[in-house]
């Protein structure tokens, strides 16, 4: 496990491999720091190792956003040419 804690915005970030995540022993030994930093109000995030690629699925991600900001490009175009007089 990982754990940063970021003050200034009062988070604590808690970053938990696989055999954590899977682990119900080991959940339970987190439950003291939620009371704690819960009763400070932090915000707590807990990210939890994935099964996927994370190279292919940030890859397909990352494809995607192009590929709709371009039809989004190319609608407002269109957009901008059917509103304009001829």
């Amino acid at each position: 496990m990982h754990m940063h804690v970021q003050k200034e915005r009062k988070l604590v970030e808690l970053w938990l491999t696989r055999t954590e995540k899977n682990d119900a022993a080991f959940q339970e030994t987190l439950k003291p720091i939620y009371q704690q930093y819960k009763a400070q109000n932090y915000l707590i995030a807990v990210f939890l190792s994935g099964e996927s690629d994370l190279y292919q699925q940030t890859r397909d991600l990352l494809l995607y956003n192009r590929r709709r900001l371009a039809e989004q490009e190319v609608q407002a175009r269109k957009d901008t040419a059917a509103s304009m007089p001829t």
